[in-house]
C-alpha cells in the first residue's frame, strides 16, 4: 500500500551515491491519460463516446490510455462519431471524462474546479480552431494580446510578446489589420500567434486547415511544423491524410477506441515533412539559409 502511495506522489529522493553517468532525466509526458471514458445517457440508452477496448470478462469499457511526450506532434484522426472531438474536448479541458485520469504537464485536471480549469486553459493550452474565432473589428495585435490580458500581463509586455508572436508567423506587417482586411490564411496565422503567445505546454489544433485553400493550408502547416521543430508539443485533430502526414505520430479512432497508433518520426527533432525538406536541401548542397 505504501509503495502504491509513493508511486502516485512525489518521486523518492535519489541515493547520494547515484552513478554520475546515468544521463539526464527524461522529461515527463506533457499528456498522460489513464483508462479515460466518456459516456452519455443511462442504462440501455448509454452511448460510449470514448470507451477504449472492452474488458474480456465483463464487456465493460476499459478506457483509453496513452502518453504524449514533450515535443511530439500527434495527429488524431477519425470519421464523424469516432470520438476524436470528445477526446479533443477532454484534452482541452473543455469537458470532463466520465471516468479515468488526465494529467496535463503534471497537473491532475480531474481535481480542479472551473476557475482552476480556466487558468489551465489560458496558461497551458494554445487553441487553434477551424473557424479562426477572431474578434470582429479588432486588430491582429489586439487579438494576440487577449490571452495575455486575461492572464494579467502588463500592457507593455503584452505588446512586445504579441508582436514577437506575429513575427513568428510572418505577420509583423499586418499587426494593425482587422479580420476583414486579412485573407483566410492570414486570419488562421493570427490564431496560431494567439495560441502560442502564452508559451503553452501544448498547441491543440482542431481541423486548423479545414476552411483554407491548398496554398494557405501549406503555409499554416509549415508554421506548425516549424513551431514543433523548436520543441512545442502539438496535438492536431484532422480527417485529412495530407495533413496527418506532417505529424510524427498518428492515432486513429473508431467507435471511441484507438485502433491504430503509428509512429511516423521520432518525438524529438523536426516533424517528417520538414525533416524531408531539410534533407533535400542538404542533398542539394543547400544550407538552411538558402545559400550554396
Amino acid at each position: 500500500m505504501a509503495g502504491a502511495r509513493r508511486s502516485r506522489g512525489r518521486k523518492p529522493a535519489a541515493a547520494p551515491d547515484s552513478a554520475p553517468d546515468s544521463g539526464p532525466v527524461a522529461a515527463p509526458p506533457v499528456i498522460q491519460i489513464r483508462r479515460l471514458t466518456k459516456s452519455y445517457g443511462h442504462g440501455d440508452a448509454t452511448v460510449h463516446a470514448l470507451r477504449g477496448p472492452s474488458d474480456p470478462q465483463t464487456g465493460e469499457p476499459e478506457g483509453v490510455s496513452l502518453d504524449i511526450e514533450q515535443g511530439d506532434f500527434v495527429a488524431v484522426m477519425g470519421s464523424s462519431g469516432s470520438g476524436k472531438s470528445t477526446l479533443m474536448n477532454i484534452l482541452g479541458c473543455l469537458d470532463i471524462p466520465t471516468a479515468g485520469r488526465y494529467l496535463l504537464d503534471g497537473i491532475d485536471v480531474g481535481h480542479l474546479d472551473e476557475g482552476q480549469l480556466s487558468l489551465v486553459r489560458n496558461r497551458k493550452i494554445g487553441f487553434i480552431f477551424q473557424s479562426f474565432n477572431l474578434v470582429p473589428r479588432t486588430t491582429a495585435l489586439a487579438q494576440v494580446e487577449l490571452p495575455l490580458a486575461y492572464a494579467g500581463v502588463r500592457a507593455a509586455e503584452r505588446r512586445n510578446r504579441a508582436l514577437a508572436a506575429l513575427s513568428l508567423v510572418g505577420l509583423s506587417d499586418r499587426a494593425g489589420h482587422k479580420p476583414n482586411e486579412l485573407s483566410g490564411g492570414q486570419q488562421q496565422r493570427v490564431a496560431v500567434a494567439r495560441a502560442l503567445v502564452t508559451a503553452p505546454a501544448m498547441l491543440l489544433a482542431d481541423e486548423p486547415t479545414g476552411n483554407l485553400d491548398s496554398h494557405s493550408t501549406e503555409e499554416v502547416l509549415a508554421i506548425i511544423d516549424g513551431l514543433n521543430a523548436t520543441g512545442r508539443t502539438v496535438v492536431l485533430i484532422t480527417h485529412e491524410d495530407e495533413v496527418a502526414r506532417h505529424a510524427k505520430r498518428v492515432l486513429r479512432l473508431v467507435d471511441g477506441q484507438v485502433i491504430s497508433d503509428v509512429r511516423q518520426g521520432p518525438a524529438a527533432g523536426p516533424p517528417p515533412v520538414l525533416a524531408a525538406q531539410l534533407q533535400q536541401r542538404a542533398a542539394g548542397g543547400e544550407l538552411i539559409g538558402g545559400r550554396q
